[in-house]
């Protein structure tokens, strides 16, 4: 699908990019916008489970104390009692939540102001014309564990769905989560997607934004990719949570 054009410009910006990495982690998210969608110019192998690439960047160790990208996500797994054992099993496709995806915090207000924590608020009663009083949540354990536990079933797919098996076209994929899944009114998820919450068939459609070699993946036609491509030893992860594009939604269609 991607192509490669021989002249002396991209033999140049090549070897640019080869001097750079040897001086960056191979796995730093932020430094990898180009290499994540140039995938002949790089290796997208990472050469380790998804389970892996999780526990790599979501623990603070002496090692590496900073790099906790994910630590959210696995805050959230553990909460919803999913075991780390499903990030090992094969020919699947992978959806990460960057901490950005899930709680972005304001240091100078104090306070949650996007991700998942903030479009889907914790509902705190209901107002004189009967919509929902909310407020953003700050930790999971504010959420019903059902519904975190089916929120992360969603994002693993079975099937390879990686950059060249997409196009401009919107394509669907089966998810682990059951079919006729609802979520609770204990958050704003209740309440949306004529009050299912979640995709009555358990799927999810993908596409390419525009024919472009750096075309990002969007998710039910709402939210694109941080970065992604990166194939591990069991299927393919790619990592949602850009800012101001933060929050996956488990259904496609309006708000």
């Amino acid at each position: 699908m991607k192509r490669m054009f021989k002249t002396k410009w991209t033999y140049s910006a090549i070897i640019v990019a080869s001097l750079l990495m040897t001086s960056c982690s191979l796995f730093d998210l932020e430094l990898q916008k180009d290499y994540d969608y140039e995938h002949k110019t790089l290796d997208p192998n990472i050469g380790i489970s998804a389970r892996k690439f999780l526990e790599n960047r979501s623990y603070e160790t002496v090692e590496n104390p900073t790099d906790t990208v994910f630590k959210w996500m696995r805050k959230g797994l553990e909460y919803a009692g999913i075991p780390l054992e499903e990030f090992e099993k094969n020919d699947r496709t992978f959806i990460f939540l960057h901490n950005e995806a899930i709680k972005t915090w304001d240091t100078k207000t104090k306070k949650v102001t996007a991700g998942l924590f903030f479009d889907f608020p914790i509902v705190t009663g209901m107002d004189g014309t009967g919509k929902p009083i909310t407020r953003p949540a700050t930790k999971w354990e504010e959420y019903n564990k059902d519904d975190v536990r089916n929120y992360f079933l969603y994002l693993m797919l079975q099937g390879n769905y990686n950059f060249d098996k997409l196009t401009i076209e919107n394509t669907k994929a089966k998810t682990m989560l059951p079919a006729n899944t609802v979520a609770s009114k204990s958050s704003l998820l209740g309440y949306m997607n004529e009050g299912k919450g979640f995709d009555q068939e358990g799927l999810m459609v993908l596409r390419l934004v525009n024919n472009s070699d750096l075309a990002p993946i969007q998710i039910n036609n709402k939210t694109t990719n941080r970065s992604g491509g990166y194939i591990v030893t069991n299927g393919v992860v790619h990592v949602f949570g850009s800012k101001g594009n933060t929050t996956v939604y488990p259904f496609s269609g309006a708000l």
